[in-house]
């Protein structure tokens, strides 16, 4: 006779084992399965503060530049080098290319170099404090070179932010450490220099984030800074017997580094250009009679043009405002 595993549940028999749980099983893999083939609705975070629009495009920007591209062959392929030079590689653009490149390599190099020739000691400064007016000459070639050839590129943009922060925002220091190290404390000197090379970095990182303006920079070059420490290394001579001398310089110091990261605008060299000529002869003819004296009165002049501009600037706005009102 044949035996059945399973037989017919009455009301007095009990519910056989296992059945109970082969049918959850079952609901379950049907759950499973439409929870596979079938996509979920998107999940709402309910959150307090919620990110405004403009944050939001912020963090899409961020993600988007930092997002990893598969690659399409084989994952295990090198990533393919970019192009340095934007547009048609000949060997016309590839020379120019180098040319303007060159000019920020030996930028660092002259930087290197008076970094190197500070380390001898004092009667070295102003020898590294003429490699340093190198780096201004060269930092101050490449930009038009590679706008006048035409082979500008976001590689050279970062490179010269290198060579700056190389030339003028560590070997600067250094030198400057040599000019004013004497019977000062040292600590006063070491912060005002050190001041210098964070408030250079801070500089340069802003810069490239920035906004560009043909008429006004916001807050000192960083090359300019440098061209008037190392000119005042050159010029003045080095304050070794008196203390108040040597504070008040590295106070000046500390002064100009602060200024470098303010939100004064400075107006551009070029734009210097459209002065009436007048001007130009009291600094020249002054420079004849007493050129440390005359290099003193000018840097001081630009140095607090620029918060006069701002003032003007502030009363303006504060002006049109009263108006619209």
């Amino acid at each position: 006779m044949r035996r059945t595993l399973w037989r017919r549940r009455t009301n007095d028999s009990p519910r056989p084992a296992g059945r109970g749980i082969a049918r959850g099983l079952r609901q379950s893999g049907t759950i499973a399965r439409r929870l596979v083939l079938q996509p979920l609705p998107p999940i709402r975070l309910r959150r307090r503060n919620t990110l405004s629009a403009e944050t939001m495009a912020e963090l899409t920007e961020v993600a988007e530049a930092a997002a990893i591209v598969e690659p399409a062959g084989d994952e295990l392929a090198p990533p393919a080098p970019i192009r340095l030079l934007p547009g048609e590689a000949t060997m016309g653009r590839r020379v120019k290319f180098a040319i303007v490149n060159g000019c920020t390599v030996t930028s660092i190099a002259f930087g290197m170099t008076a970094m190197i020739l500070a380390s001898k000691g004092p009667d070295m400064v102003k020898w590294a404090a003429l490699c340093l007016l190198g780096s201004v000459l060269m930092d101050a070639l490449d930009g038009p070179l590679a706008r006048r050839f035409g082979v500008a590129s976001p590689f050279g943009l970062q490179m010269d932010s290198l060579a700056d922060m190389c030339s003028f925002g560590i070997a600067t220091p250094i030198v400057v450490y040599q000019w004013l190290h004497g019977d000062a404390p040292v600590a006063v000197v070491a912060a005002a220099c050190g001041l210098v090379a964070v408030c250079a970095a801070i500089r340069l990182a802003r810069f490239n984030v920035s906004p560009k303006d043909g008429r006004f920079f916001s807050g000192v070059p960083t090359t300019m800074a440098a061209a008037v420490l190392v000119i005042a290394t050159v010029l003045i001579p080095q304050p070794t017997d008196a203390v108040v001398p040597t504070l008040a310089l590295a106070l000046v110091v500390g002064a100009l580094a602060l200024l470098m990261v303010s939100s004064f605008p400075y107006v551009k060299l070029g734009q210097l250009r459209k002065l009436p000529p007048v001007l130009w002869v009291l600094p020249a003819c002054g420079a004849l009679l007493d050129l440390q004296t005359t290099f003193v009165i000018v840097v001081a002049l630009y140095l607090v043009s620029g918060p006069l501009l701002w003032v003007k600037n502030r009363r303006a706005d504060a002006a049109s405002a009263g108006t619209a009102a």
